[in-house]
């Protein structure tokens, strides 16, 4: 935001250099920045979230709209006498929320940024630089000098500042130090434009660029010293178990598949929550009936599930195919789950089950019952970028259960993933528990609090979920002190349900 408001002022200056610095400039400054702004944060989210939700399918288009989008914005700066690198600014932020950081597409992203863009920056950085100038006299070395110091003085004192505010240690105010001052984009268009103006001669060029190298050669080593002590200090530290952050670093998450077409959702899902530390594969697991033809249908299956495998390594996620064969496709998933020793289940929304289903039991309840894990129920009708907040309904006395810090940690991530807020329905005591988990994790997102007590009624929240809202209902095992017997199977009792999620 800093380069946005720089990049501003120099259309100032440019419009005072150019002696039309008038009332009819201010004006026009105005209304331009308002359009542009209405058109980057009001269409453009709305035009993206409608093509990435209709595009589901076509992987490739969303990297090609998200460059369209990145020109369009910078046309359109251009347009509006801006810069265009305020445009690809721009439009960063407008897209970011709906570009998870785990996602495929962010992967390719920074994949083509880091391996195209930037290095083609560097390059162009590197001839603007005319060796005869900086040996020619003293001027472009002592103007690149003061620059420097200046520049690194003054990130050094915001970091101070922070610090002070906030309350942070030396390693933290050094690394804020280190990633705030590089200097590279938007002070090298700033003085592009003031040195194609005639406003500043080649000697502030130069030193500019000198500028630029020895702020990114500083900003690389302070940073990296930072974040190495940082690590080591936070290794070095004692925490109680069961106080600190669960961090499942053996994490190993199961995803039983039953229809394919629906569990591109759920699959995209287990990559947001999965924690970036385990080594564990997701298992991707399907069961086949025990029959003649089963080796047939377990080749037909991993067929099937190979587009799944592919998506989840373009995000940088392993995951793996299981196959397993059993007559009851409940108890095939059980022992797999045992097997495995697997920490969450993420499983589909059931759907209407026939007479077979309901004498040998039906597949949720059985896996439910048979297994201590934690289990996604999951049914999404758009994709998670598309919600605009996480409705969170959370029984009483849920914070006794085994496996609170667990969910907590999973939702947070998720919330954390797709920048959405948290509407949290349970009573006071619950909340305070969650509040003072997340303070003890310092992890920060924003977080209402709404009281409910009434959960023979709690269909009531249906009036308070829009359409974009992510609802996420928390329910115990029976026997567990948290159980409610009016969320006992709540696919059967409450179609209303399937049709807000």
């Amino acid at each position: 935001m800093t380069d946005t408001a720089v990049l501003l002022i120099l259309a100032v200056i440019m419009g005072s250099h150019e002696g039309n610095l008038g009332l009819g400039f201010w004006v026009k400054m105005i209304v331009s920045l308002i359009v542009f702004s209405l058109i980057m944060f009001k269409v453009v989210p709305k035009v993206a979230a409608w093509f990435f939700q209709k595009m589901q399918t076509e992987k490739h288009s969303h990297y090609i709209f998200v460059l369209a989008i990145i020109f369009f914005a910078a046309f359109l700066a251009e347009v509006r006498a801006f810069e265009p690198i305020i445009g690809a600014f721009v439009s960063g932020l407008a897209l970011n929320r709906l570009i998870p950081h785990s996602s495929a597409l962010m992967n390719r992203i920074e994949f083509i940024g880091n391996s195209l863009f930037i290095p083609f920056f560097l390059i162009s950085v590197g001839m603007l630089v005319d060796i005869k100038v900086i040996l020619s006299g003293p001027m472009a070395l002592i103007i690149a000098a003061t620059l420097t110091v200046v520049s690194i003085f003054g990130k050094w004192l915001a970091a101070f500042v922070t610090q002070v505010v906030y309350k942070y240690s030396v390693n933290q105010r050094n690394l804020i130090f280190g990633l705030s001052s590089a200097h590279a984009a938007a002070t090298l268009a700033v003085i592009l434009v003031g040195y194609k103006a005639k406003i500043l001669d080649s000697n502030i060029l130069n030193g500019t660029v000198i500028l630029i190298l020895f702020t990114c050669i500083i900003a690389s080593f302070i940073t990296e010293k930072a974040a190495k002590r940082i690590v080591v200090d936070s290794e070095a530290e004692e925490f109680d178990e069961e106080s600190k952050t669960t961090v499942f670093k053996n994490e190993h998450i199961l995803m039983p598949i039953a229809n394919p077409a629906n569990m591109d959702k759920a699959l995209e899902f287990a990559i947001l929550i999965k924690d970036k530390k385990s080594t564990h594969p997701i298992t991707i697991l399907t069961v086949v009936p025990n029959n003649i033809q089963a080796e047939r249908n377990i080749m037909k299956s991993k067929e099937r599930l190979e587009l799944l495998v592919k998506e989840a390594t373009a995000s940088e996620t392993v995951a793996n195919l299981a196959a397993t064969i059993d007559l009851n496709p409940a108890a095939g998933i059980v022992r797999t789950a045992r097997e495995t020793m697997v920490d969450t289940i993420i499983m589909g929304w059931p759907e209407n089950t026939g007479f077979i289903e309901k004498l040998v039991g039906e597949k949720m309840d059985s896996v439910l019952n048979q297994t201590d894990k934690l289990l996604f129920i999951c049914h999404f009708h758009v994709p998670l970028t598309n919600h605009r907040r996480i409705l969170l309904a959370v029984p009483k006395l849920a914070e006794r259960e085994k496996g609170f810090k667990q969910w907590v940690d999973k939702i947070v991530l998720l919330a954390s993933e797709i920048s959405v807020p948290i509407v949290l329905y349970c009573n006071d005591d619950t909340e305070k528990y969650i509040k003072e988990y997340l303070t003890s994790t310092k992890i920060k997102l924003s977080l209402t609090f709404n009281n409910l007590t009434n959960w023979d009624d709690f269909l009531i929240i249906s009036k308070e979920i829009q359409v974009n809202d992510l609802f996420i209902l928390v329910s115990a095992r029976k026997g567990s002190v948290s159980h409610i017997g009016a969320l006992d199977n709540i696919p059967k009792k409450n179609r209303r349900i399937l049709q807000l999620l």
